[in-house]
């Protein structure tokens, strides 16, 4: 089963500093029909103007992903961590029994990110946070893992994730396809960051969401150059 949804069906705010694309129930967006998919519970599309940000505020009992897919983003955190990622790389904060957190756009233009967030497997874990750069072309017609709980991906080079999930990323040059599997009683769902692709047939274009259950077998083509973001979870 593949449900498609499209970018402009998606709930939203505009906040001027903060233009805000939601594919789940988020802040004053609800939709009983979309409040997670598994255990995902928050895709949020952001586009944060130039010297703004999120002033410091709580988070705990979360796995929240950051995906920067245009500009670069600053976090600063209570437990002294500072750090700034940049387009195409990634930074995970567990949230744990608390963390308090900023995050700004220091850079001249526009910032755009995608921050997701995971259930975790139990409540109460050591927060922290860590951020690391993955080259584009190691993910070449192939996902690459970018953040793990997985079992399998144990001892990797991908950030760690307190929860039963992996957050993958792939480049594809027009026309390639990439197959990934889907093992019984998982869950996926995926956006292309830019470009646009079919899903075992189905066409989906740039930020669209596809929320795939039930499919053995994800085959993924490139209709046009694309940047890819995957997020593979428990379906329950």
């Amino acid at each position: 089963m593949i449900d498609i949804r499209p970018h402009a069906t998606l709930g939203g705010a505009d906040h001027g500093w903060l233009k805000a694309r939601h594919h789940f129930s988020f802040a004053g967006y609800h939709d009983p029909a979309r409040m997670n998919w598994g255990r995902l519970r928050v895709w949020n599309d952001d586009e944060i103007a130039a010297g703004t940000g999120f002033d410091p505020h709580p988070h705990r009992d979360m796995e929240i992903v950051t995906y920067v897919r245009e500009g670069a983003i600053t976090h600063r955190d209570s437990l002294g961590n500072t750090g700034r990622t940049e387009a195409g790389d990634v930074q995970i904060m567990s949230a744990g029994t608390g963390i308090v957190h900023s995050e700004y756009n220091l850079e001249p233009g526009t910032t755009r990110i995608f921050q997701i967030w995971i259930m975790p497997e139990k409540r109460g874990a050591k927060p922290s946070w860590g951020a690391r750069s993955f080259p584009k072309e190691s993910r070449e017609a192939g996902f690459s893992v970018l953040a793990s709980g997985r079992p399998g991906d144990a001892g990797g080079e991908a950030l760690p994730l307190q929860a039963d999930a992996a957050v993958l990323a792939a480049t594809l040059k027009a026309g390639q396809t990439l197959r990934q599997t889907l093992a019984p009683g998982r869950a996926a769902y995926l956006v292309p960051a830019r470009g646009a692709v079919t899903v075992n047939g189905r066409p989906l274009g740039e930020r669209d969401g596809a929320a795939i259950a039930d499919e053995s077998e994800i085959a993924v083509t490139a209709t046009e150059d694309a940047e890819l973001v995957l997020v593979e979870v428990a379906a329950d």
